[in-house]
């Protein structure tokens, strides 16, 4: 099973997501006009006026807090410190050039997601990948087997990923035992999620905004103190990119090496193409009443992740001058003795703190996608959501003190199959995303508010839900 399973984790992650993650970035980026650089302006036009919501579906801001509860984990403060080991400094330039293809991508996903959307039997809008492989490309059996395999990785594994990594910063910062840490995030995390879909969505709305607001704050402060060392920062990591310089990391000099690990650390950070987010971004109420317009937000969202987040973390790092090549020292444990050189030990405590905060909402996050694809699968009663919600809730007391590396590898291989059958689906769907940007900037150049009018799409009409794109 050890060997069939990293057979497959070699396939994805070493061929097909590499490329192929990369790959439909390009894609879309071309087909869609350069939407991410072209309207930048209207993504954060997106976000603005997006508290609205309705009795169906939440708001389109709380649908953005809730997904980057789920992007921004342990990738942005350890996964960032590891590429910069790995592949020096360069590798940042190639995690930012991943992000901004991959903004296309998280763009056309999203889009895709709110189109297919349907009314679960509550009322509450839900959607994604699994629906509109089923409904769009009519293949509910490639459906089916998406939803199983995120409910395997999002609402389970990754669960215990992200407690471990709670745990271990715990334990070295405060000398707490692991296991009363994993009953702890446990407890607090199913006030959270026992409340459903809209509880979660009011405490990534609260939540998200103040954590990442305070890492960021924290990151401007070391840019302020060190603000004569910035340019020559930003220079390193642009020459390395290219071979220019020798890296500062583990593999002087190699371009290979930083490409390798930017873009991997990249796509692992910011989730565009993976199935994830648009989950979350189907339940929201769009505000313009048109697909495009959560498809936006959602882009954004990747913006935030990788330029804004990571790149706060690989500045404090590289700032630091404690990255040092073949010491060993790298993930979370560089990260905090950058933080300890800035501002002594309580550093430490910050990185642990930020740990908890970033894993403590990914968990939260995770789960929205699992409840949505159990949903899909027709078992969203009270029953299955009571024995998933115990099932995640259980996985993250494991987690937290137990390291089991084939069941986390099964977890990646899971995810490098959805994440297959969901490029294949979106660039299948591409048409159909590409006619609604194109009529969603046309009402906007022409001065209106845009809005989804179901007469101009009749190759839809036996496909959407008619009653919620009136």
């Amino acid at each position: 099973m050890t060997a069939i399973i990293d057979f497959l984790n070699n396939i994805f992650w070493g061929y097909i997501l590499i490329y192929g993650l990369l790959g439909v970035g390009v894609f879309f980026t071309i087909r869609l006009g350069l939407i991410q650089f072209v309207h930048f302006g209207e993504m954060i036009r997106a976000i603005k006026g997006s508290r609205h919501s309705d009795q169906s579906g939440i708001s389109p801001f709380q649908a953005l807090c809730t997904s980057l509860a789920s992007r921004v984990g342990t990738g942005n403060l350890a996964g960032v410190a590891v590429a910069l080991y790995l592949g020096g400094a360069g590798a940042i330039f190639w995690m930012w050039m991943v992000a901004l293809v991959g903004m296309a991508t998280a763009y056309a996903e999203s889009t895709l997601a709110q189109l297919y959307k349907v009314r679960d039997g509550k009322g509450q809008y839900r959607g994604g990948p699994a629906f509109y492989i089923a409904k769009g490309l009519k293949a509910p059996w490639a459906a089916v087997i998406f939803a199983l395999a995120l409910i395997l990785s999002f609402g389970l594994v990754f669960n215990a990923v992200q407690a471990n990594s709670i745990a271990d910063a715990m334990e070295g910062a405060f000398g707490v035992p692991n296991i009363w840490v994993g009953v702890v995030v446990a407890v607090l995390a199913g006030i959270v999620i026992f409340g459903g879909l809209r509880s979660i969505a009011r405490f990534a709305e609260m939540v998200v905004p103040l954590m990442a607001g305070i890492y960021v704050l924290m990151a401007l402060y070391v840019i302020v103190v060190n603000i004569t060392e910035v340019p020559g920062v930003l220079a390193t990591i642009v020459r390395s990119a290219f071979g220019l310089e020798e890296a500062a990391g583990g593999v002087a000099g190699s371009v290979a090496a930083a490409m390798l690990n930017g873009i991997k650390r990249g796509l692992f950070s910011n989730e565009a193409g993976m199935g994830s987010a648009p989950n979350i971004a189907a339940t929201a109420t769009p505000m313009p009443h048109h697909p495009s317009s959560q498809g936006l937000v959602q882009a954004l969202g990747v913006f935030i992740d990788t330029l804004v987040i990571c790149t706060a973390t690989a500045v404090m790092i590289l700032l630091s001058g404690v990255l040092e090549p073949g010491s060993g020292v790298t993930g979370t444990q560089l990260t905090q003795q950058a933080m300890e050189a800035h501002i002594g030990p309580a550093g430490t405590y910050f990185i642990a703190v930020a740990i908890f905060f970033f894993a403590f909402t990914s968990i939260v996050g995770n789960y929205t996608y699992a409840e949505n694809s159990l949903i899909y699968l027709g078992a969203g009663n009270t029953l299955g959501l009571t024995i998933l919600r115990v099932a995640a809730l259980g996985m993250v007391v494991w987690g937290a003190y137990e390291a089991v590396g084939t069941v986390f590898n099964a977890a990646d291989a899971s995810m490098g199959l959805m994440a297959t059958i969901n490029l294949i689906a979106i660039v299948l769907l591409s048409g159909t995303v590409a006619k609604l940007t194109k009529d969603y900037m046309a009402q906007r150049k022409s001065g209106e508010v845009p809005k989804f009018r179901g007469n101009d799409y009749p190759e839809l009409r036996e496909k959407i839900d008619t009653d919620i794109w009136r």
